[in-house]
């Protein structure tokens, strides 16, 4: 959730508070939790056109409409409803208005996949009251970039002017993607490399079985997750793969010293976002942050700060697992079931890393870039990628059955189901989808925002 930070916090004199910050994290097994965040697209459900912030159906809307009848306490920057929370969950918007549930952390999928089912209802509810609906897809299918409302927050309009002198698509990536992540607990500093470098590898699996993007201001892109393929042109500073994680001598400290040296967006201060877009953390620590000449930062501008990287995999107070695109239902519940399976049973964490430890760097770039276009299409290593992602599956399916976290009965793996079909099949969902769009929607995307909604 990308609200304003609460407190500044201590001031941050060494990298070593910052790399205790993180390494505090460490829990027992028992601890363990699984956080579950999706994103999707609003709609007016007459013409199909993305949601402004204000007016009579705009997100401002929807927010006000679940606060005051679920009881979600609003978050305000200036006189703007930006956020809400509830529990240990919050709702957030996306710079182009993608709306996010980030879940609370729970021990078990069942209870991951129940919040889920709640949320979308609530949203449907409100959403039928204001003539909005939902969509779940990796990237915006019908709606040009310059059709999509700007959410009112200060800290997007700092990314959105220095977005574009880093690539070419990071402003496709702030208002026109969507995605379903899982963020995972770890025992020790060797628990989250291993975790972390199972995640990053297989990664790209997770993409092919999710590829649901094949459209851009609807017509087929040549992708299956166009999504995917704009993570590959963002900003090469603070995206992509880190091969230094698989390098000896990665731990808590290396991360740290990467994240230092990725160049910062904003500081807030006083109710603003501070511009200090390709400054850098090292000269704040100094005292030398020309945004803020003389100031030192606190770990609320560390936390801050840690939330402006973007890699396949991200390291916080957990592990985010941030390649899938977004999706329907059941697929927002396969993503946590997915990397739960894999990283959370040690056999299938160590399966997983037997499955992907001989991979090399340049071959783990190639199989990302390849599955944005290709999905389970893709060759690796001689073979399909839909046969790779059987293998991670399995293990997967495992790891869920070694967990034995039983409701009625039945352990965590039948979450899985959808993705057995998509690797079954070879055919990921924009497979689908484009094959529809060929046929019965007659080379259109406007049927999809009805089927598709949620």
């Amino acid at each position: 959730m990308s609200a304003p930070p609460k407190d500044r916090g201590e001031p941050v004199t060494s990298k070593r508070q910052l790399v205790e910050y993180i390494e505090s994290a460490c829990k027992p097994k028992s601890a363990w939790r699984i956080g579950t965040e999706h994103e999707k697209f609003g709609f007016k459900l007459d013409d199909l056109r993305p949601l402004p912030h204000g007016g009579p159906w705009g997100i401002g809307a929807l927010l006000q409409g679940l606060a005051d009848k679920f009881g979600w306490t609003q978050v305000y920057e200036g006189e703007n409803v930006i956020a809400l929370s509830h529990d240990d969950c919050n709702i957030s918007l996306e710079p182009g208005g993608q709306f996010e549930l980030s879940g609370a952390p729970l021990a078990t999928l069942h209870e991951t996949c129940a919040e889920v089912r709640g949320h979308l209802a609530q949203v449907k509810a409100i959403g039928d009251e204001l003539g909005i609906g939902m969509l779940g897809m990796g990237f915006q299918p019908k709606w040009r970039r310059s059709d999509i409302h700007w959410m009112p927050k200060s800290r997007y309009k700092i990314m959105r002017e220095y977005m574009p002198k880093k690539g070419k698509l990071g402003l496709d990536m702030m208002t026109r993607t969507c995605t379903v992540q899982v963020n995972l607990d770890f025992e020790s500093e060797a628990d989250m490399v291993k975790k972390f470098r199972v995640g990053l590898a297989l990664q790209p699996i997770a993409t092919a079985l999710f590829a649901d993007s094949p459209f851009v201001d609807g017509k087929p892109s040549g992708f299956m997750s166009f999504r995917g393929n704009v993570w590959t042109d963002t900003d090469p500073d603070r995206c992509g793969m880190l091969p230094f994680v698989f390098e000896d001598g990665m731990g808590f400290d290396r991360y740290v010293d990467w994240v230092l040296d990725v160049p910062m967006y904003f500081v807030y201060r006083d109710g603003r976002y501070v511009d200090c877009s390709g400054q850098s953390f090292r000269d704040f620590m100094k005292g030398r942050l020309p945004a803020l000449p003389g100031e030192v930062p606190g770990m609320g501008d560390w936390s801050d700060h840690m939330t402006t990287v973007f890699p396949e995999v991200r390291l916080k107070k957990f592990l985010e697992m941030r390649g899938a695109d977004g999706g329907p239902w059941d697929r927002l519940c396969a993503l946590p079931a997915l990397w739960t399976g894999l990283l959370y049973d040690g056999a299938a964490l160590d399966a997983a890393w037997a499955l992907v430890r001989d991979w090399s760097a340049a071959e783990r770039e190639a199989l990302r870039v390849d599955v944005a276009r290709d999905a389970l299409q893709a060759k690796f290593r001689g073979r399909p990628v839909a046969d790779w992602a059987k293998d991670a599956l399995a293990i997967a399916r495992q790891g869920l059955r070694g967990r034995a976290a039983l409701k009625h009965g039945e352990d965590e793996s039948h979450f899985l189901g959808s993705l057995d079909v998509i690797a079954d099949r070879g055919e990921p969902p924009a497979r689908v989808k484009l094959r529809q769009y060929e046929t019965e929607w007659n080379r259109s995307v406007d049927p999809l925002f009805n089927e598709y909604a949620y």
